[in-house]
């Protein structure tokens, strides 16, 4: 089977840690999978929040996920505090690519956790219909 290979970006755009939780670690003693999707979700709403915005209002227009992808390369612990890297990627009238680039410092030494992607689609959840980016969002995705 083939792995997945992300192309990260060369550069991000905002940076920010959140502290694994107690609550993150599963029966195998790391962060599990459904974890780092809410971290990702964490760590996405708070570059938003960077900004005055949230999923549910951005520039005027709620935001939906439509996919994600990780690529785990090293476990991460209780006791680690992730460094994320936001970057950007493709954009369309509708929708916009966001890197995450998950980092920890271990002896000393930063270790890549995981890197992922998400697609961002602009979204009316009153209307249940896609709607363009306003350019106020655009401005904040630095490409």
């Amino acid at each position: 089977m083939a792995r997945i290979n992300l192309e990260m970006p060369k550069t991000y755009f905002a940076q920010l840690s959140i502290p694994v939780r107690i609550t993150d670690i599963n029966y195998g003693n790391h962060v599990g999978n459904d974890s780092f999707v809410s971290l990702i979700h964490e760590a996405r709403m708070q570059w938003l929040g960077m900004h005055g915005y949230s999923e549910l209002q951005a520039a005027g227009i709620g935001l939906i996920m439509s996919e994600l992808v990780i690529e785990y390369k090293l476990e991460a612990v209780y006791g680690d505090t992730i460094l994320f890297e936001i970057g950007a990627g493709d954009q369309t009238r509708v929708s916009f690519e966001l890197y995450y680039k998950m980092s920890t410092i271990r002896n000393g030494q930063p270790v890549l956790l995981a890197n992922a992607r998400t697609c961002i689609v602009g979204y009316d959840y009153t209307a249940k219909k896609v709607v363009t980016i306003p350019e106020a969002l655009k401005s904040i995705i630095a490409a």
